[in-house]
């Protein structure tokens, strides 16, 4: 027997509450543009669109908007610009844990290139330190403000430089200090993931995590790398596995042989709509190919990649979803297990997460409508 709150759609406010789990966002892509206004000033950076946080905001979001990612990168010449201290890398990462444990995230991955944050003076070591502590001081904020979550850095390398090596071997270093894995991201195009082999055969070698974007703005080939010459444990995006996916005119389907691969070994993939309509990857939020993946039991997952270009947060990303394809609480239920079961910490860690916080969380959403 369903009961009434499976079998329809679960309000703003249910969305919000329900306890969420992401594991794709960046860091220097969620910045309050306040924040990024009053950082600006206060270390003279001048080119700033707008000093207003309001018209900042807007600016993020139409030049993000521009369906090339080429171009959605650029915006992060700012963000990246006022996060070379250490004060203000702390006060990014403690607004980011706030920011996200509001709007009911329980456990989230944050990812950031650590090399792209010494241009004041700071080391590797030292901005890695300082996200840390931002987090932690996040985390404790957000539990006075009765909210719950437990954030992790993911150290990003960018992979148009060559310092892979070089930064999964600093994620190696904080593995048990905060650094929960590693990421390679920048334009996939001409950069394969394949000129950081070293990295990720240190990675291995060393028994540790790390995801890969691929599938994005490039398409099987990416993927295809990622996994079978790197060995990913995520995707990044990999939304373009749907090119090996083949659905006929009476509905029926047929995976290639990198889909069945992907299905088969339950392969995370770190999914971002909106994101997605922003670069060209998908057309619209219904046409996006999460129905189809979700549809099929790929181990899908939702996230938010860049808040700040993207305008949204994860419950703005799930009340999409829920308006295009009918999605209920089962189905966020669904989406948030998956990206726990995919998270970079250890199993009886995620195994308590998933029973003693996601499943009573959502068990106490759907039975708000016996009391109403």
């Amino acid at each position: 027997m369903t009961s009434q709150s499976t079998a329809k759609s679960p309000t703003p406010d249910q969305i919000r509450r329900a306890p969420k789990v992401l594991l794709h966002d960046h860091l220097d892509g969620g910045l309050r543009p306040a924040t990024i206004a009053e950082l600006a000033r206060a270390t003279g950076y001048p080119r700033l669109p707008h000093t207003d946080p309001a018209e900042l905001g807007r600016w993020f979001r139409e030049a993000a908007d521009s369906g090339s990612l080429e171009r959605y990168l650029e915006t992060f010449s700012h963000t990246v610009a006022v996060m070379q201290t250490r004060e203000a890398l702390v006060r990014v990462a403690a607004e980011c844990a706030e920011d996200l444990a509001r709007d009911g995230v329980v456990y989230a991955e944050v990812r950031y290139a650590p090399e792209q944050h010494l241009e004041g003076g700071l080391t590797l070591e030292e901005v890695v330190e300082a996200v840390n502590e931002g987090f932690r001081e996040g985390e404790r904020r957000a539990r006075e403000a009765g909210h719950r979550i437990r954030v992790g850095a993911l150290l990003t390398a960018m992979r148009h430089a060559a310092r892979s090596l070089e930064i999964a071997e600093l994620a190696n270093r904080y593995r048990d200090e905060g650094v929960v894995g590693f990421d390679i991201a920048g334009a996939e195009a001409g950069h394969p993931p394949t000129r950081h082999l070293d990295a990720f055969e240190f990675l291995k070698r060393e028994n540790n995590h790390f995801t890969i974007h691929a599938g994005e703005a490039f398409g099987l080939p990416s993927i295809w790398q990622a996994l079978q010459w790197c060995g990913a444990d995520r995707l990044g995006h990999g939304v373009r596995i749907i090119d090996d996916i083949q659905v006929r005119e009476d509905g029926s389907v047929e995976l290639g042989r990198l889909a069945s691969y992907v299905r088969d070994k339950r392969i995370p993939l770190e999914l971002c709509p909106s994101s997605n309509l922003q670069t060209g990857a998908a057309s619209s939020y219904a046409e996006h190919p999460i129905g189809l993946l979700r549809r099929l039991h790929f181990r899908a997952t939702v996230n938010t990649d860049n808040r700040l270009m993207s305008h949204t947060s994860m419950s703005q990303e799930f009340e999409h979803l829920v308006e295009a394809f009918g999605y209920t609480l089962d189905d966020m239920q669904w989406f948030s297990v998956n990206a726990m079961k995919s998270a970079f910490i250890p199993f009886d860690e995620r195994l308590a997460m998933i029973n003693d916080v996601i499943k009573p969380g959502y068990a106490e959403l759907k039975s708000e409508w016996l009391f109403r």
